[in-house]
């Protein structure tokens, strides 16, 4: 438990900011005490400090798990150059020698950034077992519902992290969270009397543009027509790795004085940390993306997000959205669709989980295996060959089955009995994911397609209020988007100090 006079005056001497911003000292005042939190806070406005400042004045160590490995470099970056020195990020991108010396020192540290997969490693838990953790916290909470179910499934595991260091106080952090969300992060956290600070999400400097388009050349023309005479920071989101790149090389073509590159998931990840720095320092003006790209970037002069593809929730549409204006300035989000588009996201949401014949081919190869008292292939690559399922789809599957009381890398032998009443639980569970995500896509769709005001509509799905905006609100009650004319990016700038500024980012064991 801590006291203080004033956190202002801490907040002042640490951070050097001499107030606080909307719900951060309530949060801040109940980590101090020991209590469990639940923070909801709009995107842009300083997360990050209501577990910075904590870190400072707890005894002990505070853990933050960060879904992106960028994000938590550039968070340990931006403390260490406010003489934050014990940070740090343990991450895959740590070689052998630096890994070692973090191990060795790890009660040095203050504040240790990790990802979900990271903390399953057994030689990581033996040394944070050693320490005092005054405070855990999860960064992005909204991931532990919207990934930990397929995709990252160790986001669902995060209970038995905290039990096994103590069960420290928990800090779950988010920017979008309808009360279902907020219900699922409680309850895989296993904290029901988690204290519930959440503050209304709408951004007034962002106006809203739902465009509907005949086809994709209809999008490009927009898109052009929008960022020709405006160069600034701009967004541009996809659902599809392809045609991030492949509409990056076409508007390259047609906006020569704008610098633009892709993003994706399937880049190298030193190609990804490079992008994205160059865009931090002003020296690429468009990025086309994916999902992949923007989660806790803290760049405040993007003006535009564009939706060449609409995802397939609302809650992403909010977090992507809401990289815009971060400076309070007034920015734009518009969205393009056409009839088409709507079979993509059905398509991924069919992709991420698997059907009946996939669970079928499962369960007769791990029979087939246990009767041959043969092992199980453990390199992903030779699963998905072995039981033609993708690596997500495979995620899902062995995390339910380890979650229902088989682990199949143990080596046991199981009754097939039980086996086989395991996968009809878990052909339960997926109709479930199924009809949840389906159920998100037909809400931005009937917000696509809504009448009446489109800031009313998107926000009081989270919330009973939203503020009503009478210039620059939505095209449903009318923009004039020809007449917003931001500042434009400054033309004359270096573009080789990036190399320099990341080499810099990547000297982790300084």
């Amino acid at each position: 438990m801590y006291k203080r006079l004033s956190l202002e005056n801490e907040l002042e001497h640490y951070f050097g900011y001499s107030e606080f911003r909307t719900g951060q000292k309530e949060i801040i005042s109940d980590c101090l005490d020991g209590k469990d939190v639940l923070g909801i806070l709009p995107t842009g406005t300083g997360k990050s400090i209501c577990y910075q400042l904590p870190s400072r004045l707890l005894d002990g160590i505070t853990i933050v798990v960060s879904p992106l490995i960028s994000l938590m470099m550039d968070q340990v970056k931006e403390l260490k150059a406010k003489n934050y020195k014990e940070a740090v990020a343990i991450n895959s991108f740590l070689d052998y020698e630096n890994r070692k010396y973090i191990f060795r020192n790890i009660n040095k540290y203050k504040l240790i950034y990790v990802s979900p997969e990271i903390l399953q490693q057994k030689e990581l838990q033996s040394y944070l077992q050693s320490l005092s953790v005054s405070l855990f916290v999860v960064d992005e909470a909204h991931c532990i519902s919207q990934w930990g179910h397929e995709f990252r499934p160790d986001y669902q595991k995060l209970d038995t992290i905290t039990e096994m260091l103590g069960n420290p106080p928990v800090l779950a952090l988010s920017a979008t969270a309808t009360n279902e969300v907020q219900e699922d992060i409680i309850s895989s956290l296993k904290r029901p009397s988690m204290i519930k600070h959440v503050f209304p999400m709408d951004r007034t400097n962002i106006a809203l543009s739902v465009q509907e388009v005949v086809n994709n050349e209809e999008k490009l023309e927009i898109i052009t027509s929008v960022l020709k005479e405006r160069k600034m920071p701009s967004l541009i989101y996809f659902s599809s790795k392809s045609a991030a790149e492949n509409v990056s090389h076409i508007l390259s073509e047609r906006l020569p004085d704008h610098r633009i590159a892709y993003y994706h998931g399937g880049m190298e990840q030193m190609d990804r940390i490079a992008i994205q720095q160059q865009f931090m320092n002003d020296q690429i003006d468009i990025i086309c993306c994916t999902s992949a790209f923007g989660m806790g970037i803290n760049k405040n002069n993007i003006r535009f997000v564009f939706h060449y593809h609409f995802p397939g929730q609302l809650e992403s549409f909010i977090q992507e959205i809401g990289r815009a204006g971060r400076d309070g300035h007034q920015s734009v989000s518009i969205l393009l669709y056409s009839k088409q588009d709507i079979f993509l996201p059905k398509q991924m949401i069919e992709s991420e989980l698997p059907s009946d014949e996939d669970l079928m081919r499962v369960y007769r190869g791990i029979h087939s295996y246990q009767k041959n008292n043969l092992s199980l292939p453990h390199n992903i690559e030779e699963i998905e060959s072995f039981f033609e399922v993708s690596e997500v789809q495979w995620r899902f599957i062995s995390f339910q089955l380890d979650k229902h009381g088989i682990n199949l890398e143990n080596g046991l032998k199981y009754d097939q009995s039980k086996i086989e009443q395991t996968f009809k639980l878990i052909q339960n569970i997926r109709d479930e994911r199924l009809l949840l995500k389906q159920s998100k896509l037909n809400d931005i769709l009937r917000w696509i397609q809504a009448e009446g005001c489109l800031r009313e509509k998107l926000y009081t799905k989270f919330q009973k209020v939203y503020t009503k905006i009478d210039e620059y609100c939505c095209s449903n009650c009318g923009i004039n988007l020809q007449s917003f004319k931001p500042d434009q990016t400054n033309k004359n700038r270096s573009t080789q100090s990036w190399e320099i500024k990341l080499k810099r980012l990547l000297l982790i064991g300084e």
